[in-house]
This record gives structure tokens, sequence and C-alpha cells, in this order.
């Protein structure tokens, strides 16, 4: 079974396996199980802890081998979650859905369950250290069955549909305002932004031209 989430704080990974009464398995950036140091060691024996598996999010083969990860995971009866945006809301709303949670419904053969988190990004926003004390929900949605679209695992068609029905409930559940963009690009571009402001900080301003003659 999958347990597909929204995902607007770094915590969701450890509220949603304490209410649940089975081990779940979340595919989690490879970048928290490399860090050096003791603070390296520690976010990598958290993350093993709480069943977060190592993943590569570069796209591409990387992309095709994080797949069969959680494929893997669904073919021992174990539970899997996934957020479907594929990273954490960069101000709360809900972005689109990758597909990669389409194909593992449909050639895992197993129903989802969207799982909306309440709350939690006022517990722990991104880029803050220390987590505050506040209330938090999590609420579940009815299982969603698939088993309709057998055999239709490669179809960019059925897995864009089968997606935004998840997406769809999750919007539901969590009320959340829905944007029709990926979250990684909005990243991105607020990325871009920030290093162009930066940029333009660095770089003296043009002086003035001296007046001439006929100015004056």
């Amino acid at each position: 079974m999958i347990f597909a989430s929204n995902h607007i704080s770094f915590i969701d990974s450890v509220i949603l396996p304490a209410v649940l009464d089975r081990r779940i398995s979340f595919l989690a950036k490879s970048d928290y199980f490399t860090g050096r140091g003791l603070k390296g060691w520690a976010t990598k024996t958290f993350f093993n802890a709480i069943g977060q598996l190592p993943i590569d999010r570069s796209g591409g083969k990387a992309s095709e081998a994080s797949l069969r990860t959680g494929l893997q995971v669904l073919a021992r009866g174990e539970q899997l979650g996934i957020y479907p945006e594929g990273t954490r809301s960069p101000d709360g709303k809900l972005y689109r859905g990758r597909t990669g949670i389409a194909r593992m419904i449909l050639e895992g053969r197993v129903t989802v369950v969207p799982v909306a988190m309440i709350g939690t990004r006022e517990v722990q926003q991104i880029g803050q250290k220390i987590p505050k004390a506040k209330r938090v929900g999590v609420v579940f949605g009815k299982p969603l069955d698939f088993s309709r679209f057998a055999g239709f695992e490669t179809d960019r068609f059925i897995l864009r549909s089968v997606t935004d029905e998840v997406m769809h409930e999750l919007a539901g559940l969590s009320r959340q305002e829905y944007v029709d963009v990926y979250a990684t690009s909005v990243k991105e571009r607020a990325t871009s932004a920030r290093e162009q402001v930066m940029k333009d900080r660095r770089t003296p301003a043009a002086a003035a031209p001296e007046a001439t003659a006929a100015d004056r």
C-alpha cells in the first residue's frame, strides 16, 4: 500500500510513521545520507531509524532506479510513503504531482491512501532548525483503487490522470491552494532571483557621465 502525502515540513516524515501501526518506508534524497562529521552521522542514523531510503533525484536513470526501489518495497508487502510533489512546498501551497507515483501504483498493483498533513509547516518551516511546539493533524482519505488502468503503466495520459486524481484528493483533504506547476520549478525561479539580487549587489553601479559644456 502507498500513502501519498502533501509535504509542507521536514517533520512530515516523522509525524506520519508515528501515527501508523506498521512501519513505513519513505524515499528520501540521498544528500541526507552522505553528510560528513557528527551532524552527517546523526542525520543518516535518524533517517535510517524512521525507514527512509536514499534515492538520487537527479532525473533520468536515477529516477528509474528510484522507481525500482519503491517497487521493491511494495513487492515485499511493506508500506511506502510518497510525496507526489517531489519536494517540500516552498510556501504552503499544493503543487503539481510527479507521475512517478502513478507508475508505482499501476506497476505495483496497489491501492493508495491520500494523507494530508495539517499544521506541520507552522511547527518547522524550510530553514528553521528548531521546531516549535504546535498542534498538528493528520487526515487520511479513502483508499483509491486504480486497477481499472492495469496494463497502461507506460501510457503518459493515464499516468497523468492517475496522478492528478491523487492530487485532487489531497487538495480536498488538506484544503491547500492548488497550483498546477511543479514545486521544483518555483524553487528554481526563487533561487535564480536571489542569485541575481546578490550579483547586482556585488556589481558596482556605473558612474554617471560627467556633464559636457553643451549640457551646462
